[in-house]
């Protein structure tokens, strides 16, 4: 059985969905290439919460993206315990 492969696309999405349903109103998720950091994920939400923004970088865009989501899957788990 082969493996399904996400793409960014679906990782973007996903990145947004978890967090408008923990912290709200969410401005936009991406990636981008920085010439002195290399890729670079970043999520913006709304003025109405306590961070604005939220990175990760990685090697690649992929790896930028996985570190985000699990960024924000950590700062989730740890609202929830609070």
């Amino acid at each position: 059985m082969a493996a399904v492969r996400k793409t960014n696309s679906e990782r973007i999405l996903r990145i947004h969905q978890l967090c408008e349903e923990h912290f709200g109103s969410v401005r936009f998720v991406g990636v981008k290439y920085h010439t002195k950091i290399g890729w670079v994920a970043k999520v913006q939400f709304e003025d109405d919460v306590d961070f604005g923004n939220l990175t990760a970088d990685g090697k690649d865009a992929t790896d930028a993206l996985r570190k985000l989501k699990n960024r924000v899957k950590k700062i989730i788990k740890r609202y929830n315990v609070v």
